[in-house]
């Protein structure tokens, strides 16, 4: 059929392009040759190249024939799939802001001015953190329902840096570590550098598939299990508190670790019992203020068991030697005072907002995701593409993350994230309007 023949050809040359086989600035063969190659009508190579150059990945110039773009970021390697332009509205990253949050920035500026130990803020600190911030820290997981002993926190630069020296401290290149075939492309990046072997578990409605970690753990020697158990990035599911056990129980079994990312955890009221409270054993435990408090507020945390710290002390020497102590400083404080926990149950209420104006400009269209999560996924049927939609939109000043990003299986769904918690819900909620309209024409129809 020339429907299959036709998408076949467009996902081998799209796939040739991302991975570098053909270059930027390559010329392609004409479309008769094309044709001729491929064995294919010379309409169907007409229509692939003119899909390629609506993906935003080959340009026609009159004359001389078409050519591959230059993508500055490598697809799939990084959360960004474009630079998202000025004038652009960034359905793409999540940076949720709070009217008043810059002027608890500047009455904390004041108050550690004035703080007694200002002079200790100009020197190193330790690696893991200092005592008093790492026991703020440890009352604030004891509050998420986590017992944690100050010992076995650390404090780091962020989630990304906390699995980062995570990979570090407990992997090596090669080791097998089993992930969602939709994960947080953070993750994947760090794979990528450090040469795990990333192996995809298929997705339910409710987290991984189990039965396929189950025969993953008997068959190759997993190390570790990377997991978002509350609220996952992109689908936003969170898992029961029995797929939790069933997955704890398949870790102890096989000898792997449980990389537990709770980065988003803080927008669903009364999860079941993180991973970590669990499997206090096996289990390391990211997370950050980034997203619960302001993305510029570097400061995040690994909770690991006793034997693992040294590790990870390591591994925060090698990369920052310790966490700036000014915004820890002014992280702790927001811990212990309580306006972190204020601000984390603003945002949900705004998240939950948010995802209202999603579900009635989006209305008819099968979303996926969770009522207080700043993100959506957006299904496409089968024979649409993705990226030709995110082209379509970004014409339009909206940039959006296809599937891409995400995937670690074999070939990327075709799909798009909106990024919901980065525009005021005014501008959101007509910006969705246009999204809608052009996901009809383009896609859904």
């Amino acid at each position: 059929m020339a429907a299959p023949r036709y998408k076949a050809l467009v996902d081998a040359l799209a796939s040739d392009i991302r991975t570098g086989r053909l270059v930027a600035g390559a010329r392609l063969p004409t479309h008769r040759a094309l044709a001729a190659r491929e064995g294919v009508a010379v309409v169907t190579a007409t229509r692939a190249y003119a899909e390629l150059e609506a993906m935003g990945l080959v340009s026609r110039e009159q004359g001389r024939g078409t050519f591959v773009r230059d993508l500055t970021v490598p697809p799939g390697h990084g959360i960004d799939q474009q630079d998202v332009a000025t004038d652009a509205v960034d359905l793409n990253f999540n940076y949720p802001s709070l009217p008043g949050q810059s002027d608890l920035l500047r009455q904390a500026l004041r108050d550690v001015a004035v703080a007694g130990d200002l002079e200790s803020l100009l020197r190193y600190q330790p690696h893991p953190g200092r005592p008093q911030d790492r026991a703020s820290i440890s009352r604030h997981l004891g509050r998420r329902g986590i017992t944690a002993d100050p010992d076995r926190v650390l404090v780091v630069n962020g989630a990304q840096h906390g699995l980062a020296v995570t990979v570090m401290a407990v992997l090596k290149a090669g080791d097998v570590v089993a992930v969602d075939a939709l994960t947080y492309p953070g993750f994947k990046v760090l794979a990528h550098a450090f040469h795990l072997d990333l192996e995809p578990l298929p997705t339910t409605a409710d987290g991984p598939d189990l039965d396929v970690l189950e025969k993953l753990c008997a068959t190759r020697p997993v190390r570790a299990v990377y997991a978002m158990p509350t609220l996952h990035n992109p689908l936003g599911w969170v898992m029961t508190e029995a797929d939790r056990l069933r997955l704890i129980g398949i870790a102890r079994r096989s000898g792997a670790w449980i990389v537990e990312d709770a980065s988003y955890a803080y927008l669903v009221e009364h999860p079941p019992p993180p991973l970590a409270a669990t499997a206090p054993d096996i289990t390391l435990h990211v997370s950050g203020l980034s997203k619960s408090v302001a993305t510029g507020l570097r400061v995040g945390f690994v909770l690991a068991p006793a034997p693992v710290v040294p590790l990870l002390e390591r591994a925060v020497r090698a990369t920052t030697w310790n966490t700036p102590a000014l915004t820890t400083a002014i992280a702790c404080r927001w811990l212990d005072d309580g306006t972190v926990d204020q601000l984390e149950a603003q945002k949900r209420k705004d998240a939950e907002a948010r995802q209202a104006i999603a579900a009635a400009e989006l209305a008819g269209l099968p979303l996926v995701g969770h009522p207080s999560s700043y993100f959506t996924w957006l299904p496409l049927p089968d024979d649409a593409r993705a990226d030709r939609l995110a082209a379509t939109l970004a014409r339009h000043r909206i940039s959006v993350s296809t599937a891409e990003p995400f995937t670690t299986s074999a070939g990327p769904p075709q799909a798009i994230r909106l990024a919901l918690g980065s525009t005021d819900p005014h501008s959101l909620r007509a910006t969705l309007r246009t999204v809608r309209r052009l996901a009809v024409e383009d896609a859904f129809t």
